[in-house]
């Protein structure tokens, strides 16, 4: 572990050498980060402020706007900070710390998502039982599971990235540091290390999609024999969390099912996961939620009755 401290600090390529084009994404980006933190601060306080936290549909949504304010936030402020800088460079200790908590926010982000998909499997493959099934202490224990899981997750990638050693290139063909790009730069043989990183990430990324999936196949099987307005609620409840699921999974497969190694295409795919999906989240779980819709309205009206008194 010594010898990584040969370098001590990276430069990060980061999106553009076009100055002019980085300015652009600047503005871009802080608009999308004041999107992301006005939105997801929006449904949180809407649902704590309202019974919808009882609800566990609601009470998970709440965990994944946390989520995703917590993991953006790993990324956005310094990615805009670099866009403005002469030089983007990240010293090895914060390089370090950013590989941990992107994986960690991003793991609970996916376990959350599938805790949701387990909540609507429940409320329409199994009625009568959902109450008893999804109670307070079954939801609190599927958060639990979902740290614990993104921990470890986390931890993984963190001794897999922490004992390489880095002699001599330090440039980071990325905008933030992930394990595909270090592993590049690492002077030792990384091909196991590789190995364990796909089945790390890749494995857990592909199999929560397909469960995902089978989830919601199983979803629509059930619902084919639902009254048509019954049907139509279900499959708007559901559409909306196949979206967030769709805009987060497909870019992170592209990325983490391969072998350890980078395409210049990467960074825009990884956009996706890390700035585009959190800011579309409150807009796809609002705008087709009639009751985070009237929740909403609820809150803001008293908050607007009580300041004109």
């Amino acid at each position: 572990m010594d010898q990584s401290n040969n370098v001590t600090v990276f430069i990060l390529l980061g999106l553009s050498k076009n100055k002019n084009i980085e300015i652009l994404c600047f503005v871009l980006f802080l608009f999308c980060y004041i999107a992301i933190w006005v939105g997801n601060l929006l449904i949180m306080i809407s649902i704590m402020c309202s019974r919808l936290i009882e609800q566990p549909m609601y009470f998970f949504l709440n965990y994944l706007s946390l989520s995703d304010l917590c993991y953006t936030s790993t990324v956005t402020p310094e990615l805009m900070t670099d866009l403005l800088a002469e030089r983007q460079t990240i010293s090895y200790g914060n390089c370090m710390t950013q590989l941990f908590t992107t994986h960690l926010f991003g793991g609970v982000e996916i376990f959350v998502l599938t805790g949701m998909a387990y909540d609507r499997y429940v409320a329409i493959c199994k009625p009568l039982h959902y109450t008893i099934i999804m109670s307070s202490q079954r939801c609190n224990s599927i958060i639990t599971a979902c740290c614990t899981g993104a921990f470890i997750h986390s931890a993984s990638q963190f001794l897999l990235t922490i004992f390489l050693t880095f002699c001599g290139p330090n440039e980071i063909d990325h905008y933030f540091c992930d394990v595909y790009p270090l592993l590049k730069l690492a002077c030792t043989d990384t091909y196991r290390i590789g190995l364990l990183v796909v089945v790390n990430s890749g494995l857990i990324a592909l199999v929560t999609f397909v469960i995902l999936m089978v989830s919601y196949f199983l979803i629509f099987y059930t619902i084919r024999a639902y009254p048509a307005e019954s049907r139509t609620k279900a499959l708007s409840t559901c559409s909306s969390h196949i979206t967030v699921v769709v805009l987060f999974f497909v870019p992170v497969l592209f990325i983490y099912i391969r072998p350890a190694t980078t395409f210049p295409e990467d960074k825009m795919f990884a956009l996706f996961y890390t700035i585009i999906a959190p800011m579309f989240n409150p807009l796809i779980y609002t705008l087709r939620n009639m009751e985070m819709k009237n929740a909403m309205r609820k809150m803001w009206c008293h908050h607007l009755f009580l300041e004109g008194k």
